[in-house]
């Protein structure tokens, strides 16, 4: 089927273009902003031969499509949908709190997962490559690499300042501007020097201030974008059209960036220690628990949207920490799913079912889960309740041996080497790759003795999308 046509009956089962106010996609899922849910016809559209399913979460509409997603999302914007921006006038259409929060942190990071992604497992490639002595970290090689890879968590506040602006329907070079004047040299400079003199080496209008490094940081853009928004939104409503253009940047620079150094970014840095040292102390209650916990629940969470919460706890950690214990976690919660498929691939005797579970199991040691979950697992239920339970053993394991991850990454084969310290692999490094390959065997036996009791009917919506899985995508959502 042709991408257009697709996009044409996506149009029409979410109830025209005119229903949408706005439409992003991650690694597999469009994610619409309906005006009214209601005029959606998620019959149809789980109906559909290349639709693998349709979820409702965190105040969107998602539509599961797999790898072609990017193709898809190309010929809707053809088709003339707008995607992106929000319009503010249905900025507030939410289920609650929590789903604004989803929807907000959803919206902001994710146009940044691929890259992110590969960043991070850049990042793991070059810790192998020192590790096994195949570069050292003087050499010019390791150093053009390692910029490549550091570059973006460097220069977060810049990047998600652009994301940002964007969810919040402001001028998005503002606010990138505003995350540019964050890691500054010169302010960079003027943290460090404050560090060795022991005080604030710098004043606004005879105020002190706080300075902070915000560098890889990810609340302060996130805030001050927020605020610059509401500025921007009162001066292009009183200003003049003809300075407006003009006048609301420099009013915005003038007020939001000094209000940021002083206030914004001090106590949005308080909250990010607090938020990391918190995590902290309950993931040392117990490792184990949390493993079981995470390691259970997470493909849940991902069905509904939910996991979008943790991704701020994971990049917060690492920018205060350096490392990570939660997404670890989630490596065993990833595979064993694709361990479940590999479970019904050596059991079943319906050669389409044999060919889907042989695709899920390539596509979901890579990061892919939502074949396995939509196209096998969940329609026969033990199945997946076998890759939650190996998931949380496997997990359990992981934090016992309380195994760290030095850069962000989406839970797949693919993060193993981002488990490398600087000092090089150690014990909890081969605990984690053990524990994770573990959770596949344990999916996979249960499935294979108590997970098919009765053949299901194959959807072929659910063969044709099992054909075009391919191993080129390395992220989960």
């Amino acid at each position: 089927m042709a991408y257009e046509q697709l996009a044409s009956e996506i149009i029409e089962g979410v109830g025209g273009s005119d229903n949408i106010i706005s439409l992003i996609h991650c690694a597999t899922r469009l994610r619409f902003k309906l005006y009214d849910d209601s005029k959606a016809n998620k019959d149809v559209l789980n109906q559909n031969s290349e639709i693998i399913a349709v979820v409702e979460s965190g105040g969107q509409f998602q539509i599961v499509i797999g790898n072609q997603v990017g193709q898809v999302f190309e010929a809707l914007q053809g088709g003339s949908v707008s995607t992106g921006r929000i319009k503010s006038e249905c900025s507030q259409k939410h289920n609650g709190a929590f789903a604004l929060f989803i929807d907000i942190i959803s919206g902001i990071f994710t146009p940044l997962l691929g890259v992110m992604a590969a960043s991070g497992i850049l990042k793991g490639l070059l810790a192998l490559a020192v590790a096994t002595s195949v570069l050292t970290t003087t050499q010019g090689s390791y150093k053009i690499l390692f910029a490549a890879s550091d570059a973006l968590f460097y220069f977060f506040p810049i990047i998600l300042g652009y994301t940002a602006g964007v969810k919040f329907s402001a001028n998005p070079f503002i606010t990138m501007v505003i995350g540019g004047a964050l890691v500054y040299p010169d302010m960079v400079g003027a943290f460090h020097a404050s560090q060795v003199a022991g005080a604030s080496a710098l004043h606004f209008l005879g105020i002190p201030v706080i300075l902070m490094n915000y560098t890889s940081s990810v609340i302060p853009i996130i805030c001050a974008a927020w605020v610059s928004s509401r500025f921007e939104t009162l001066f292009n409503r009183i200003l003049p059209l003809s300075v407006k253009n003009f006048f609301s940047p420099l009013f915005c620079l003038i007020i939001v960036v000094p209000l940021t150094f002083l206030v914004i970014g001090p106590v949005a840095t308080w909250l990010s220690l607090l938020l990391a040292h918190g995590y902290e102390w309950i993931y040392l209650v117990s490792p184990v628990i949390a493993g079981l916990v995470m390691g259970a629940c997470w493909q849940i969470f991902v069905i509904f949207g939910l996991h979008w919460g943790f991704v701020p706890i994971v990049i917060n950690n690492l920018s205060v920490f350096g490392s990570d214990t939660m997404l670890p976690l989630l490596i065993p919660a990833v595979l064993a799913q694709a361990g479940a498929a590999l479970g019904i691939f050596l059991r079943t005797r319906d050669a389409k079912v044999r060919t889907l579970a042989a695709s899920c199991f390539t596509s979901g040691i890579f990061g892919i889960t939502e074949p396995a979950i939509y196209g096998l697992n969940l329609p026969r239920k033990r199945p997946f309740i076998f890759g939650c339970i190996g998931g949380a053993i496997g997990a359990a394991i992981i934090g016992f041996f309380h195994t760290h991850i030095y850069s962000f990454g989406l839970p797949s084969i693919l993060t193993f080497p981002q488990l490398i310290p600087g000092s090089g692999v150690n014990s909890s490094v081969w605990a984690a790759v053990i524990a994770s390959f573990a959770s596949i065997l344990i999916a996979a036996v249960l499935t294979f003795f108590f997970g098919v009791k009765d053949e299901l009917p194959v959807d072929e919506s659910h063969v044709e999308e099992a054909a075009v899985q391919q191993m080129d995508q390395h992220v989960h959502q």
